[in-house]
């Protein structure tokens, strides 16, 4: 008896030795990603490139580039106005979308007269931060990588996957908010 009560806790102790993790059946290599990413790089590159050959071609205008990645020259400067538009404040502007080849994607009459909350409402990243660069009667024309633009989905109309755009913005009210005026 004493023998197999023996047996019996040494198979008890020997068999509870805790639960055992469960190794993956499939493990990630990060390959994906990475693909990703240099065909991102890829596609930057061709566009800037393209970009690069349509400032070369207009060899009569200045184009700067942004710190957010687009290039712009201006066709109207406003010397009487310091004031660019700040978060909250509401911005009246028309703008048009065009390929990098002029062809018409969206006419300024198509679109019509935009307001715009800064910062508070939805555009395309590269409209956002061209707007906040503007001054009250400024005019200018940006060339935005589809990066800044409508970037992978478009803009499920009339601009498709990683096109990148031309748009000439005017600026043609901005109305301060009240926190603005402070400053």
């Amino acid at each position: 008896m004493r023998l197999v009560s023996f047996l019996f806790l040494a198979i008890l102790v020997v068999s509870c030795d805790g639960p055992e993790p469960r190794k993956p059946i499939q493990t990630k290599s990060g390959s994906f990603f990475k693909a990703s990413i240099e065909r991102s790089r890829k596609l930057l590159e061709a566009e800037e490139s393209k970009i690069q050959e349509i400032i070369a071609l207009d060899s009569l205008k200045h184009y700067s580039h942004s710190n957010s990645g687009s290039w712009y020259h201006y066709l109207t400067v406003n010397e009487e106005s310091n004031y660019t538009p700040k978060t909250g404040d509401l911005v009246a502007f028309n703008y048009d979308i065009l390929s990098l080849d002029n062809d018409t994607i969206y006419s300024k009459e198509e679109i019509g007269v935009f307001t715009y909350k800064v910062d508070k409402q939805e555009l395309f990243l590269g409209l956002r931060e061209a707007i906040k660069m503007l001054k009250v009667n400024e005019r200018a024309t940006f060339l935005f990588p589809s990066s800044i633009a409508f970037g992978y989905h478009g803009d499920e109309n009339k601009i498709g996957s990683n096109v990148p755009i031309k748009s000439t913005i005017t600026i043609l009210q901005i109305e301060k908010q009240e926190d603005n005026t402070v400053n």
